[in-house]
């Protein structure tokens, strides 16, 4: 990128941050925590003054019978629910309007969100469209464009992974498989409810990536451009505890202190990535795995370490940084950046994540580089910026 489109792209982002930190108060979601506390959750929401949460879920988790102590909960606290359980994975747009027809039709007064990252972003769009029924998601795409007034959204994560209790932010699939990103402050859970026994269950081919998309969040908010004191500590503790955890719960997804401890990290991730933003290995994972059909976590997990490859010298201490709350030892912090780099190749190595996409096709690479480079430039703060043609390499690189 040339100085000119770089220097426009540092002078927006400082505008950003010093507009949001301005603007935003950055209160963290309240944590209601602890083995069982989902069976809490409707004693709480009574208490608040909410009478008709509507649940919004997947098919999945109701096959699996997770939701059936949060059910019997809410029942014994002597009101009732709505739900809709037909979330997908990358959300459509069909499946908010779906879930919004249910809370209108059943004058519901609150939202729980019960799930992965899907349900999460379904849910606070829902919510979102509850509050503003004039504003389409397409009006919602992009930061600050949803208001105020939403219904109160109680997150309960079923992954560790996605950060989404605690974000700004959903993602949403669109027409012609594009991504749809809404930033919006509103649309952040007050209540995020972290209970390890939800994730118990938890096979290795969905512990794995959704602990690696955690990683990313705290590596690329710290490496980042627009930290806080607050975001790098909580960064840096989320690198430290992913790397003693995550092997852990991935060879032993019954042990329930690394699962909550996992729950945590994901929770500070989260917090960590909502101030200080992420970078290009969400443009590019959002981009690919909408075009592909990929998991999330899965794409961001293949592009970290080759994107910190590129980044280079522009964040070698950073990355040092994190190679200490690995336990990676070095003599130098080149040395360190470049060992913490083998370690995230050598964690997707032993999850079976692949180095390399086999589903890209060179035929798509113009359209992935136009979606990829309007969601990151010029917003992300990343260590160094990339023009189309550094995007145009980089897929090919990403190639298998």
């Amino acid at each position: 990128m040339n100085r000119l489109q770089t220097a426009y792209c540092r002078a927006y982002q400082k505008v950003m941050k010093a507009g949001s930190d301005l603007i935003f108060t950055w209160k963290e979601p309240e944590i209601i925590g602890g083995a069982g506390a989902v069976k809490n959750l409707a004693k709480i929401i009574k208490e608040k003054g909410f009478s008709k949460p509507l649940i919004v879920t997947d098919p999945g988790l109701m096959k699996l019978n997770l939701l059936a102590g949060l059910f019997e909960s809410i029942e014994a606290e002597g009101y009732s629910y709505a739900l809709y359980d037909q979330v997908v994975p990358n959300p459509t747009i069909e499946n908010i309007e779906a879930a919004l027809k249910v809370y209108n039709d059943n004058a519901c007064d609150c939202v729980i969100a019960f799930g992965g990252g899907s349900s999460m972003d379904c849910a606070k769009i829902a919510a979102a469209r509850a509050a503003h029924p004039d504003k389409s998601v397409e009006k919602m795409r992009g930061m600050l464009k949803v208001g105020k007034g939403l219904p109160t959204i109680f997150a309960v994560p079923t992954t560790a992974g996605t950060g989404s209790e605690t974000t700004i932010a959903a993602v949403i699939t669109g027409a012609n498989h594009t991504k749809v990103t809404i930033l919006d402050p509103a649309i952040r859970p007050p209540y995020a409810v972290l209970d390890p026994e939800l994730t118990l269950g938890l096979p290795p081919f969905i512990t794995a990536p959704t602990g690696l998309d955690a990683l990313t969040h705290a590596v690329e908010a710290y490496i980042g451009k627009s930290n806080t004191k607050n975001t790098e500590a909580k960064a840096r503790q989320a690198v430290n505890m992913i790397y003693k955890y995550l092997p852990v719960v991935y060879e032993d997804g019954k042990n329930i202190e690394a699962r909550e401890q996992m729950l945590l990290a994901s929770y500070y991730a989260g917090v960590a990535f909502t101030q200080a933003y992420v970078g290009y290995v969400h443009a590019f994972a959002h981009a690919i795995g909408g075009m592909y059909g990929i998991a999330h976590g899965s794409a961001c997990a293949t592009i970290l370490p080759e994107m910190l490859k590129y980044y280079g010298y522009t964040c070698s201490k950073q990355l040092a940084d994190l190679a200490d709350e690995a336990g990676i030892q070095g003599k130098d912090e080149t040395c360190k950046a470049k060992k913490f780099i083998k370690s995230i190749q050598d964690l997707n190595a032993s999850m079976g994540i692949p180095a390399r996409f086999e589903q890209l096709e060179e035929k798509d690479f113009n359209e992935l580089a136009d979606r990829i480079l309007a969601e990151a430039n010029p917003l992300y703060p990343v260590p160094k910026e990339m023009d189309r043609n550094d995007v145009l390499r980089m897929l090919k690189h990403l190639k298998a």
